[in-house]
C-alpha cells in the first residue's frame, strides 16, 4: 500500500531520479535514494514543508536534486527501476535512510552532521543523515 499519494508519471520521475543519483549503488543504494525522496514528501517538516508530491519533492529548489541539472536524468524510465520506485512508494525503507531526508556523497569520510541532522550510516560511497523525531515526526 503506498505510502505517498502517486500516479503513473510520479513513480517514473522517482524512477528516474534514483537511477541518476544512485545506479552505480546497486539496486539497494537506488531504493535508499527513494527512501530520502518519499520521506521528503511524507515528512512536512524542516526544508521540506508543503513538498507534496513526487515532483515537488525532485525539482525543490533550493533544496533538491543535481541529477535532475544532468542529462541522464531525462532518459526514459526503465522497468526494473519503475519497480525499485513503486517498492520505495509502497514503504519499504533500509537503514541508514529509513528515516533521512539528507544524503550527499563526500570526498572522505562522512561528517557527524549534516545540515544539522546526525550522520546515520553509510552506504558505499553516500553518506545519509536523519533528523531526530522531534524536528520530524513523521519520517519516523
Amino acid at each position: 500500500m503506498a505510502v505517498i499519494k502517486t500516479n503513473s508519471e510520479d513513480v517514473k520521475t522517482l524512477a528516474r531520479l534514483m537511477r541518476a543519483e544512485a545506479e552505480g549503488e546497486g539496486e539497494l543504494g537506488m531504493l535508499m535514494v527513494g527512501n530520502v525522496g518519499v520521506n521528503r514528501i511524507r515528512g512536512n517538516c524542516m526544508d521540506f514543508k508543503n513538498i507534496r508530491s513526487v515532483s515537488d519533492m525532485t525539482f525543490q529548489s533550493p533544496g533538491g536534486f543535481e541529477a535532475v541539472q544532468k542529462s541522464y536524468f531525462y532518459q526514459k524510465a526503465r522497468d526494473k527501476d519503475i519497480r525499485l520506485a513503486e517498492r520505495a512508494i509502497n514503504g519499504e525503507r533500509h537503514w541508514p535512510a529509513s528515516n533521512a531526508l539528507w544524503y550527499f556523497r563526500p570526498t572522505g569520510a562522512c561528517p557527524d552532521t549534516w545540515w544539522s541532522q546526525d550522520h546515520t550510516g553509510r552506504f558505499k560511497l553516500h553518506c545519509f543523515y536523519s533528523p531526530t523525531p522531534e524536528n520530524c515526526p513523521t519520517v519516523y
